[in-house]
């Protein structure tokens, strides 16, 4: 079977005008396909330069397949069944700065070079110290990144002309504006000249921006399958879901330069990005943190299954529809439209997402996805959200570590929550403490939730009832008696 290449695949040839720290499966699946979309239908006509931006990576398999993939996206659409597969031919090729440092450095000088994309993980933009401009290369992306825009203004005699668009892809909150702070205080650190930060002021901008797909990547378990069905031999198949919405803070007139939303593609160009990241977070997220626990201890193992039992869907719409939409402060139309796509999303029966993975630092997750909406919702309305807070009884449940049936619980946080968990859960099963003072211990708890809300009526009344409920009815007693 022939490989995925050159000679088998004659892939179009466009000057490079993005390089992207990161050949992952997630830009591949995302930022990768959009500009190939957007080639295709003549609005970009750039390619993309993908650095490694760690020492172990992709970028020899991508360059032997001469940057070329496939990609296959494939989930519920309108009600139907869809499955698109198609080689992206956007990337150019590789580049290593681990073995390759002159490649990289020669990049920044090419002319039409236009933006830079990453994803490096979360853990990618941070400050390292110790670093210098005379490492090859820096560990850190933020400090390759700024020796790349160091070589790009001296070549350039400092022309701001030949600044550059830095999007960062990262899941971190205003990740551009992090970036940005981390690359100028390197700037300093280093004694950098002065004329290079009134470039990087006056010739680029680093932008927030906000991500939203679910990338499968390889998919092992069908490769034989596929090849088979493709006809040849792919070491870089990516998967991914249907859906698709990147959200970037930034002039318009940016979006003139990087048009991917003419191609159908779901970009979005907006001044201020916190209420796409508000609805993302506590629709997209608060459903997953709201459902995971409480479906768990209910006996439902995935997300998909979640929606085919009745109660836990009648849980989900409940929660979604009565509760968390009238609570966000959002043009209701849209959130309602972007739900009925996250429900699509949950359905994909491509994708599997287990319940216990998405219970992961579960108290942190409520604390940030769900609790704003159950504030927000007592304030507008004078009364507890019943889904809400009985997701949170759940919680209270679910890290006490024992099934109903006393099976254990793999619950995993941090130990300090854990330890605290654990010693409260032995004081009322060790009956010390009444399940009105346990409710109340938790609650009040500051460092868990940021404040007490034990002082907070509505709320407190609502979990000690669901917790109770739980406690000596079950979980699916408790759950069919809020409809």
């Amino acid at each position: 079977m022939d490989r995925l290449n050159a000679k088998f695949f004659n892939k179009p040839t466009y000057p490079v005008k993005i390089v992207q720290f990161g050949e992952g499966n997630f830009l591949r699946g995302f930022v990768d396909w959009m500009v190939h979309k957007s080639n295709k239908e003549n609005h970009f006509n750039g390619s993309i330069r993908v650095i490694q931006p760690i020492n172990s990576g992709m970028v020899d398999v991508l360059n032997e397949q001469n940057g070329l993939y496939t990609l296959i996206s494939r989930g519920i659409q309108n009600g139907k069944l869809i499955q698109n597969k198609e080689i992206i031919t956007s990337i150019e090729k590789g580049v290593n700065p681990y073995t390759d440092f002159d490649t990289f450095l020669k990049t920044a000088e090419l002319p039409e070079l236009r933006f830079v994309i990453s994803n490096t993980t979360e853990a990618g933009i941070a400050y390292t110290s110790g670093e210098s401009i005379n490492d090859k290369p820096q560990q850190s992306y933020p400090g390759k990144l700024t020796s790349f825009l160091y070589k790009r203004y001296k070549h350039f005699s400092g022309d701001v002309k030949k600044g550059l668009i830095i999007i960062p892809c990262e899941l971190i909150d205003r990740n551009g504006d992090t970036l940005k702070n981390i690359v100028y205080r390197l700037a300093q650190e280093w004694n950098m000249e002065k004329n290079f930060i009134e470039w990087l002021d006056k010739g680029c901008d680093f932008l927030n921006s906000l991500v939203d797909r679910i990338v499968t990547g390889y998919p092992g378990d069908e490769i034989e399958s596929l090849a088979k069905e493709l006809n040849y031999d792919d070491r870089l198949i990516d998967t991914s879901e249907l859906f698709n919405l990147w959200v970037i803070e930034g002039d318009s007139k940016y979006a003139r330069e990087f048009p991917l939303h003419e191609s159908g593609c779901n970009v979005v160009w907006t001044d201020d990005m916190t209420p796409f990241r508000t609805r993302k977070v506590r629709i997209l997220n608060g459903i997953h943190t709201m459902i995971c626990m409480t479906a768990y201890l209910y006996g439902i193992d995935t997300v998909g299954n979640c929606l085919k039992d009745e109660y836990i869907r009648k849980f989900i719409d409940k929660g979604l529809y009565e509760e968390i939409i009238p609570a966000v402060d959002f043009d209701k139309n849209e959130l309602i439209s972007f739900a009925e796509d996250v429900i699509e999303r949950f359905e994909n029966p491509f994708i599997e997402h287990h319940l216990i993975n998405i219970s992961l630092n579960s108290v942190s997750k409520f604390k940030a996805r769900v609790l704003p909406t159950v504030l927000e919702y007592v304030e507008q309305f004078n009364k507890a959200p019943e889904v809400l807070t009985c997701s949170l009884a759940a919680l209270l449940h679910f890290y006490g570590g024992l099934k109903e049936n006393g099976d254990l619980i793999p619950v995993k946080d941090d130990k300090d929550i854990l330890d605290k968990f654990n010693d409260f859960w032995d004081q009322l099963r060790g009956n010390r403490v009444s399940d009105t003072e346990f409710v109340t211990i938790i609650l009040s708890d500051k460092t868990m939730w940021g404040q007490d809300l034990s002082l907070n009526q509505h709320i407190y009344d609502s979990v000690l009832k669901y917790f109770n409920a739980i406690k000596h009815s079950g979980i699916s007693k408790t759950i069919r008696g809020l409809f």
